[in-house]
């Protein structure tokens, strides 16, 4: 079965999440995501609001920047969410978007290696090792976790380009894709991802996330369209959902054939009725989606 979600987009104020979360959790939508965008909102700070507000809806966070974050604390706090709250948060690390990243002064000039670094040492203490670690950019001197998970927990880790996608193969969990991603990327990207794990030699499985660009109502196409456009991607076919939930199944049915195991709808940011949004996929979307 193919796993659906929505996003709570930052362009929303931290005190609408409260809200969101809470229908989230009474339609019985599977999964909420947030986005840690600079300078808008805190990952994990407004995931564990969420989790606390609500009680089976699943909280992901796709994703947070790595040059913002040592690996020690993102560790500390993966943990901390999973024993407080059992199979409900999903994180994903990432490259950050880097003119971001140059504003804080956090730029790695090997974005990849940073990535490959913490991703190990990430998995590593979440497992409850011991690591010393002397790399290019994660160092740690006997660190390990005084509370780590109870169990497994999975490391997801977003991706665009080739050598990050066959990295997420390697040493992830799962790979974020983003909205950019049609169906044709899709299957490009679980190519790329089964190479690294080959390459690695891992088995088992490894959940594919997308996100889908989702409009409803009247006006949905040129609303897409003026999305798209803003985003710099009108040229890429196959992009998005227009129309009504039906339209907006057939998406993501499109994108679950071509080899995403969850689909997460996201809305536009001028989206005017976000509450509207989550009921839609929840009680509209989902029962068209197998």
């Amino acid at each position: 079965m193919t796993h659906l979600g929505a996003v709570f987009r930052p362009q929303l104020p931290p005190e609408r999440l409260r809200t969101l979360a809470r229908l989230a959790d009474d339609t019985g939508l599977e999964e909420l995501w947030l986005w840690e965008d600079c300078f808008l909102e805190g990952g994990i700070s407004a995931a564990a609001a969420a989790l606390a507000w609500t009680e089976r809806v699943r909280i992901g966070v796709g994703l947070l920047p790595v040059p913002l974050r040592n690996v020690a604390v993102t560790a500390m706090e993966a943990a901390t969410l999973h024993r407080l709250f059992p199979g409900r948060a999903i994180l994903g690390v990432g490259h950050g978007v880097q003119d971001w990243m140059g504003q804080v002064g956090a730029r790695a000039e090997s974005p990849l290696t940073l990535l490959r670094e913490h991703l190990d040492a990430l998995r590593a203490l979440l497992r409850g090792e011991r690591l010393t670690v002397d790399g290019r950019y994660v160092k740690l001197d006997s660190v390990a976790l005084d509370w780590p998970p109870p169990g497994p927990v999975d490391v997801f880790a977003g991706a665009t380009g080739p050598r990050t996608l066959r990295l997420t193969g390697e040493a992830a969990d799962g790979t974020i894709l983003t909205a950019a991603t049609p169906p044709d990327g899709v299957r490009r990207a679980r190519r790329l991802i089964d190479e690294g794990r080959e390459a690695a030699g891992r088995s088992g499985p490894h959940e594919v996330v997308v996100y889908l660009l989702a409009v409803t109502g009247a006006d949905a196409a040129p609303r897409l369209r003026a999305e798209l456009a803003a985003e710099g991607l009108e040229s890429v076919p196959d992009l998005g959902a227009a129309g009504d939930a039906g339209a907006v199944a057939k998406a993501v049915q499109r994108l679950a054939e071509a080899g995403a195991d969850t689909v997460i709808l996201q809305p536009t940011a001028d989206e005017p009725d976000p509450e509207g949004f989550v009921r839609l996929v929840a009680e509209e979307v989902r029962p068209l989606v197998p």
